[in-house]
């Protein structure tokens, strides 16, 4: 699995039409109504990648396997959820087990389909989907903030440790600051992430555009864009209608004259992905051989008996050695044997840190 990415937004933004693109599937009730998704639905998309399909043909493998990307399209929050309106707790519970959010905004006129707020602009609607879920942050930190005072003065080290943390991200929200926002350092981020603050997520925006935007984008899109830079997250621009029109079509060729006409060189889909994998600093590596072609998915700066293990566990614990060629060095020498008779095959220990694109040969041990 790459990654969990939960799609929000206020209702009537495109989430569930993008979703039902994005998966290829009709799981999620596009209709023209807020709360049309009541449970979250999940899809996972194969994560395009060329140089799989290039190591496959070179290896001659029989099965190609790429890693996956899931999405979480989540019911439309509305002002006041953080109070519970339009079933606001349960959805922002959603929210919480997610690794990263694709926030929709709605970037095009269209008055057959009606918008909650009444008129068109997306930083305000970007602005009213963050302040719900700092507001929740801040309601739920304000708790346990007091429960991890009570220990700390009991000299409970866990405790002060948390409390290091909890302070400064709650005077960040009292400024409506979302979590993200504060600097930490490696140790105090791990126990940032342990408390599952809604608005410490990364956040990639969605400038949901009409089909005409969609290869330069619109006034719309461009302040999304701006509004994105300024705080450090990453943006996309997508015409879930251009993308729902692609999911009908099931030959690849069709889908690139589709494209090409409108001035697209990919999809979505792609776009996407790999704003993602940047938001998340996530890298692939393979491995690869007769009998299959695989793709899988780490954080950066993983080393290799982790790596090992996103394969199985079996691997990491009885890990021994790796053998890594990278992607460059395999396909100019033509495969395993070809890299290896070139001296381009190099024999790493449980120190090495995987790069991007690392065909990779784990010797293990159990």
């Amino acid at each position: 699995m790459g990654f969990s990415c939960g799609i929000v937004g206020l209702p009537n933004v495109g989430k569930s039409t993008l979703f039902n693109a994005l998966t290829a599937t009709a799981a999620a009730d596009a209709a023209n109504y807020p709360f049309c998704t009541i449970e979250p639905n999940v899809g996972r998309v194969a994560v395009p990648d060329d140089r799989l399909a290039i190591c496959a043909r070179l290896a001659k493998s029989a099965k190609i396997v790429p890693t996956q990307l899931e999405f979480v399209d989540i019911a439309g929050l509305v002002r006041g959820a953080a109070r519970g309106e339009g079933l606001g707790n349960q959805f922002l519970g959603h929210v919480r087990e997610v690794d990263a959010i694709a926030h929709v905004l709605r970037c095009f006129p269209d008055g057959n389909v009606v918008h909650v707020e009444g008129s068109i602009d997306p930083i305000r609607d970007a602005e009213t989907v963050e302040t719900e879920l700092m507001l929740a942050d801040l309601e739920s930190l304000e708790r346990r903030a007091l429960m991890m005072a009570k220990r700390a003065r009991g000299n409970d080290r866990e405790a002060k440790l948390q409390l290091d943390v909890v302070e400064p991200v709650l005077e960040a929200l009292r400024e409506g600051k979302p979590a993200r926002a504060v600097i930490f350092g490696a140790e105090q981020r791990k126990i940032l992430k342990s408390l599952q603050l809604l608005s410490s997520k990364p956040v990639l925006y969605i400038a949901n555009v009409e089909e005409a935007s969609a290869a330069s984008g619109n006034s719309m899109s461009g302040r999304v864009a701006a509004y994105a830079a300024a705080r450090g997250a990453g943006s996309v621009v997508i015409s879930a209608a251009i993308e729902a029109e692609l999911a009908q079509l099931p030959d690849a060729d069709d889908k690139g004259e589709f494209l090409a006409s409108l001035g697209l060189e990919e999809t979505g889909l792609a776009r996407v992905i790999r704003a993602g994998y940047g938001l998340l600093d996530l890298i692939t590596f393979f491995t690869i051989g007769p009998k299959e072609a695989h793709a899988w998915t780490v954080e950066r700066g993983t080393k290799a008996p982790q790596a090992a293990g996103r394969i199985h566990t079996d691997f990491e614990r009885g890990f021994i050695r790796v053998e890594t060629i990278a992607y460059a060095d395999f396909v100019a020498h033509g495969g395993e044997q070809g890299a290896k008779d070139a001296g381009r095959m190099h024999l790493e220990g449980a120190d090495y840190v995987v790069q991007d694109g690392d065909v990779m040969y784990f010797r293990f041990n159990v």
